[in-house]
């Protein structure tokens, strides 16, 4: 029985622009488009065997607050010049620079068009074979407990934790680090969060009950009957299993 993380969810009042956005600036395709939902993910990218994440995006008719979002991603470079360009790139596409307490640091922090933070990272040689995406990362108040949740919850491999920090990647060792971040608690439902595949033959329902039976709780957002499951974990913190068809 296993989970791995399949997509990066994003509530936005606009998905075809932000959508587009997301697949320009990774260098992605994008599908759907001004129907609800519209993903950017690489060429050949199955979501239903994912070895790293595509970027899904789902309108919701309400804007998101001032607060900054609990999960963004890092963008990988491999140069000084290569991150100059892809922030000018990034800007030209309708990124705009925001400050979070950032001070005086080597990357760079913007945000999509609809406010969703990211940051462009300086060349770090531990994320030259990640793609595009080095990172997504989870502000949490605890890493040491949520290592113990989230690991027992997906099938990546446990590279790292600490008080401050706790790591995983693809067991496949391709793909972004999936990283939490001590930072603090959650205060506002989460307008990024994770979307999770069960493995080919693994049962939907019995993998649902095993998060909860890990500390996972249901979370009714309004989504009705349908075919995904919306959990939190233990500090709260939104995400959803998929089902495989």
């Amino acid at each position: 029985m296993a989970l791995r993380p399949a997509l990066v969810n994003i509530k936005a009042l606009d998905d075809a622009l932000v959508g587009r956005f997301w697949a320009e600036a990774l260098g992605w395709e994008v599908s759907g488009g001004g129907s609800g939902a519209t993903a950017a993910k690489p060429v050949g990218f199955d979501w239903l065997d994912p070895v790293g994440v595509c970027v899904d995006v789902i309108a919701v008719p309400w804007p998101r607050t001032s607060t900054k979002n609990r999960v963004h991603l890092d963008l990988a470079t491999t140069s000084g010049a290569h991150q100059a360009e892809l922030v000018a790139r990034l800007k030209a596409l309708g990124a705009t620079p925001v400050h979070v307490g950032q001070g005086d640091v080597p990357w760079t922090v913007l945000a999509d068009p609809e406010g969703n933070e990211f940051c462009v990272l300086e060349p770090r040689e531990v994320y030259r074979d990640t793609g595009p995406i080095a990172r997504v990362v989870v502000d949490c108040a605890e890493p040491r407990a949520m290592a113990r949740f989230w690991d027992e919850a997906i099938d990546w491999t446990l590279h790292e934790v600490t008080d401050d920090r706790a790591v995983w990647r693809s067991a496949k060792g391709v793909g972004p680090y999936l990283e939490f971040h001590r930072t603090g608690l959650k205060t506002v439902p989460d307008r990024v969060h994770l979307d999770l595949v069960p493995d080919p033959g693994d049962d939907k329902a019995a993998e649902v009950a095993r998060l909860r039976a890990l500390g996972a709780t249901d979370l009714d957002v309004g989504q009705g009957d349908v075919p995904w499951t919306c959990l939190t974990d233990p500090e709260g913190r939104e995400f959803c299993v998929l089902a495989r068809s």
